[in-house]
């Protein structure tokens, strides 16, 4: 059984792009294909027209988060940024301004609490993992269920700088989620997969969560 069929699909630059999809539907495999973190059986993923797989050259443009294995957990936050900021060629005044930008979202919580990342919580990993993936200022972000383990206070302020990063940068947006209401309130098109196959290919509107709420009713 194919985990991922997908004939052809385009995101046009500065799109708000939202995938949603019951557990196994293919969301996680679309993001590591996109990523060049899995090799597809059949055809082949372009980002600014260049082809993916291995090419190193789309990746300076392109941010992501997927899960825990992208962090370097026996480094403090303040490591891992200096470390990833060096990969994009940042200076240390760089990360430090960076860093300084992000202390809405990061809420006293992150910076300054001399612990490994391993030692934080799964919803400040997340956070750590999602600064990081903005460090480079990509032109592309793609965030695998970045709402998941964060508490209220925390998905609203990711959802209010998602926004701004949207309207500030005009950077295009990859985001999945099993939240229909946040997905539907932070990306202009949402595409739902369903066993590796699109069944749903929207523009969000008005209505966009009833028709979610209604595809996904059991």
């Amino acid at each position: 059984m194919l985990a991922l069929n997908v004939p052809s699909i385009t995101i046009p630059q500065g799109q708000s792009f939202g995938l949603v999809g019951n557990n196994g539907a293919g969301k996680t495999t679309f993001f590591r294909l996109l990523l060049d973190l899995t090799e597809s059986s059949n055809g082949h993923v372009e980002i600014d027209g260049q082809t993916v797989a291995r090419n190193d050259a789309w990746k300076s443009s392109v941010g992501s988060f997927i899960d825990d294995g992208f962090l370097l957990d026996f480094l403090t936050p303040e490591e891992y940024f200096a470390f990833v900021g060096k990969l994009y060629g940042k200076t240390p005044p760089d990360i430090a301004a960076f860093c300084d930008s992000m202390t809405d979202f990061f809420n006293g919580e992150i910076l300054s609490k001399r612990k490994f990342i391993r030692d934080f919580s799964q919803g400040n990993r997340k956070k750590i993992g999602i600064a990081a993936a903005l460090l480079g200022a990509p032109k592309i972000l793609i965030l695998d269920e970045p709402f998941t383990a964060l508490d209220p206070s925390s998905q609203i302020r990711i959802k209010r700088l998602l926004a701004d990063l949207q309207k500030q940068q005009n950077i295009t947006m990859l985001i999945s989620s099993h939240d229909l209401n946040h997905i539907s309130e932070v990306c202009s098109r949402i595409v739902v997969l369903e066993h590796g196959v699109i069944v749903r290919d929207i523009m969000t509107g008005a209505d966009t969560l009833r028709e979610l709420e209604n595809y996904f009713a059991v």
